[in-house]
C-alpha cells in the first residue's frame, strides 16, 4: 500500500461514530473522500468487494438494533447471501463507517481502527 491510494470512508453523515472518523483523519492531514451511503448506495458488487478486502461476512457487518426494526435478526437462519441482499436494500442496517484504502479496507469501530490503512 502507497501513501498516494485514496481513502474513501463510506459513512451516513449523522453518524457519532462517522464524525469522529472524519476529525481523526483531518487531524492527522490524511485527505480522504466520503461516500453518503445513505444517499448514494452500495452495488451488492461493492459490498462484497469491502467486505473482502475487509476480512469480514455479511453479518460481521448487521446493525442488530437497526435489522431488527425492518424484521432481520442475524440468528434467523438466513443465509449469507440474503443478508448481503437484506444490507444492499437496507443500508441503514450496515455498520459504519466502512473505509476503504487500495487493497484493504476496515470496519473502523472503534475509530482508532482507521489507522491500520496509513
Amino acid at each position: 500500500m502507497t501513501p498516494d491510494q485514496p481513502i474513501t470512508v463510506y459513512e451516513k453523515p449523522t453518524c457519532t461514530t462517522c464524525r469522529k472518523v472524519r476529525k481523526l483523519l483531518e487531524e492527522e492531514g490524511v485527505s480522504f473522500q466520503r461516500v453518503n451511503y445513505m444517499v448514494d448506495p452500495l452495488p451488492r458488487e461493492k459490498l462484497e468487494g469491502l467486505l473482502e478486502k475487509a476480512g469480514l461476512g455479511p453479518r460481521d457487518v448487521l446493525r442488530t438494533r437497526e435489522a431488527r426494526k425492518v424484521g432481520i435478526s442475524a440468528k434467523d437462519g438466513r443465509s449469507d447471501e440474503e443478508i448481503l441482499s437484506l444490507l444492499v436494500e437496507h443500508p441503514e442496517i450496515l455498520q459504519r463507517p466502512i473505509v476503504e484504502r487500495g487493497s484493504r479496507a476496515v470496519l473502523a469501530r472503534p475509530v482508532e481502527r482507521i489507522r491500520e490503512l496509513f
